[in-house]
C-alpha cells in the first residue's frame, strides 16, 4: 500500500480502544469483566436527566431537524451563559460562545486556530489527547510529569520553564483521567505567569492562549473547589478559552453538546472552522439543551444525584484500596476529589505469575485482566511514562453490588503473586 500523509503514517493508536477490544474479546467468551476503563456512563446506572430526554424526544416529534446556526443556536449561548454566570460568577455574551458536538471537535478548533507547526504547546501528563492534538497540529510538545505530591497537576514552577514563545497551555481541572483538582494558589500563581509573559510580548507577537477544559467542573466533592482563571483573574478573559458542556455533568455523553466560551475574535475563528468540518451539535438536542439548562432546580437536583452516586462508588473503592493496603498489598489510591475516576496504583513489576515474570506495566495491566477480571487504564495511555504504576479507574459503569467482589478478585490476584514471592 503506498504511503499516506505524514499525520496518518504517524498518529498513534489509542491504548484506550486496544484495551477495549482485549476485553470485548473476553467478554464475547462469556467472561465477566469488572470494566472499569471508559470514561461513560453506564444509561441504566446513570440516566440522563428525564427532562432532558423529554425534551429532545419533543423536539424530534416537533420536526427540529435542520442545519443549525454555525455558531450554535441563540437561545442555547443565551441558556450556557446564564448557567456560567450562575454556576461560576463570570459573564459572557453570546457572540463569545460556541457551540458543537461535544468538546472534542472544539478542541480540535482551537488548536487549529491557535497553534502553528512548530509552536510550544505546554501540557502536563498523565492528560487526555493533548499529546496526540499538538501532534495532529504539528506542534512543538512541551511536556509536564506530573507527579503524586501534587495531585499530579502542573504547577507554575513546572510551567516556567517552557512559557518563553509557547503558543498554547492546556490545564484540565477537574482532570481526566486523575480525579484531582488544581488548587485556587497554584492557579493564580499560573495566571500571573500568563499575564506576565503576554505583557513583554510586542502587539504583533502571538500571545500565549490558556484552554482551559472544565468539563467536569460541576462534579467535586467534600471540601473541593473548582476555580477558573477568568475569576481568579479578570485580565485572563483575553488569554483564557473554556471546554465545557453536558457530556459528563449529565451524563450526556451520547447527546454530544458542548460549547466554548472565549475571546470573540478567538471564537469567531472557532466557528469559521468548524462550519468546514460542521461538527455541529444537532438541531433538537440543542433546543432541549437550552430550555434544560434554563430550569435551575431541574438542573441542580440532578446534580445532586449524579454527585452522590459517584462519589458514593469512588469512595466505596478507594475505601477497599487502603484496606489492601493496609494488609501489606503493593497498591495505593488517591481519596476522592472530584469527576468520575480514581487514581490507583498497583506495583506489581518484578513479581512472578506463574511461569512468567512480571516485567512492564503492560504485563501488569494484562495480569489484572486475566486473574482479577479488572480493566483499568494505565497512565502511560494518557502520556505519562510508559513504567508508571498508575492508573484511571472510571466509576460511571460501576453497579455498586459488584464492588465487594471486584474487590475480592483483586486481592485474590494479589495474593496468588504474594504467595509466589514468598515462597
Amino acid at each position: 500500500m503506498s504511503k499516506l500523509s505524514q499525520l496518518a503514517e504517524t498518529l498513534i493508536g489509542s491504548e484506550i480502544v486496544r484495551l477495549g477490544n482485549e476485553i470485548a474479546v473476553r467478554v464475547n467468551r462469556g467472561e465477566k469483566i469488572y470494566n472499569y476503563t471508559i470514561g461513560d456512563f453506564d444509561p441504566q446506572v446513570f440516566p440522563i436527566p428525564q427532562e432532558l430526554e423529554d425534551g429532545i424526544v419533543n423536539e424530534y416529534r416537533n420536526k427540529q431537524t435542520n442545519y443549525p446556526p454555525g455558531d450554535g443556536l441563540l437561545a442555547l449561548r443565551e441558556a450556557v451563559a446564564s448557567f456560567i454566570k450562575d454556576k461560576e460568577g463570570i459573564e459572557y455574551t453570546t457572540n463569545e460562545i460556541q457551540i458543537a458536538s461535544g468538546g472534542r471537535p472544539l478542541i480540535y478548533s482551537i488548536f487549529r486556530a491557535i497553534v502553528d507547526a512548530g509552536d510550544k504547546v505546554i501540557y502536563a501528563v498523565p492528560s487526555w489527547n493533548n499529546n496526540h492534538y499538538t501532534h495532529m497540529n504539528g506542534g512543538e510538545h512541551c511536556v509536564i510529569e506530573a507527579h503524586l505530591e501534587n495531585d499530579f497537576m502542573p504547577t507554575a514552577a513546572d510551567i516556567a520553564p517552557h512559557i518563553k514563545g509557547a503558543a498554547l497551555l492546556c490545564l484540565c481541572t477537574p482532570q481526566n483521567p486523575t480525579g484531582t483538582t488544581l488548587a485556587k494558589t497554584e492557579l493564580e500563581k499560573i495566571c500571573d505567569l500568563v499575564l506576565a509573559e503576554n505583557r513583554s510580548r510586542g502587539e504583533d507577537e502571538k500571545k500565549l492562549y490558556v484552554m482551559y477544559d472544565q468539563m467536569y467542573f460541576t462534579l467535586t466533592y467534600g471540601d473541593t473547589q473548582h476555580y477558573n482563571p477568568v475569576a481568579l483573574r479578570p485580565e485572563m478573559k483575553e488569554y483564557t478559552v473554556f471546554v465545557d458542556g453536558i457530556s459528563k455533568a449529565f451524563a450526556a455523553t451520547g447527546v454530544r453538546v458542548g460549547w466554548s466560551m472565549g475571546p470573540a475574535k478567538l471564537i469567531g475563528k472557532v466557528k469559521a472552522l468548524l462550519s468546514h468540518i460542521g461538527a455541529w451539535a444537532p438541531m433538537a438536542e440543542q433546543k432541549a439543551t437550552a430550555k434544560f439548562l434554563m430550569q435551575k432546580d431541574a438542573v441542580d437536583r440532578y446534580l445532586v444525584t449524579i454527585k452522590n452516586g459517584l462519589e458514593e462508588r469512588l469512595w466505596a473503592i478507594y475505601n477497599g484500596i487502603a484496606a489492601l493496603k493496609e494488609k501489606g498489598y503493593p497498591v495505593e489510591a488517591v481519596a476522592p476529589q472530584a469527576a468520575m475516576y480514581l487514581t490507583i496504583k498497583i506495583d506489581l513489576k518484578g513479581m512472578q505469575a506463574g511461569d512468567k515474570q512480571i516485567e512492564t506495566q503492560a504485563d501488569v495491566t494484562e495480569y489484572l485482566l486475566s486473574e482479577a477480571k479488572l480493566a483499568i487504564v494505565p497512565f502511560y495511555a494518557f502520556g505519562a511514562d510508559k513504567s508508571s504504576p498508575w492508573y484511571r479507574l472510571s466509576v460511571g459503569t460501576c453497579k455498586m453490588d459488584d464492588i465487594k467482589e471486584m474487590l475480592g478478585m483483586l486481592e485474590a490476584a494479589l495474593q496468588k503473586l504474594m504467595v509466589t514471592a514468598n515462597n
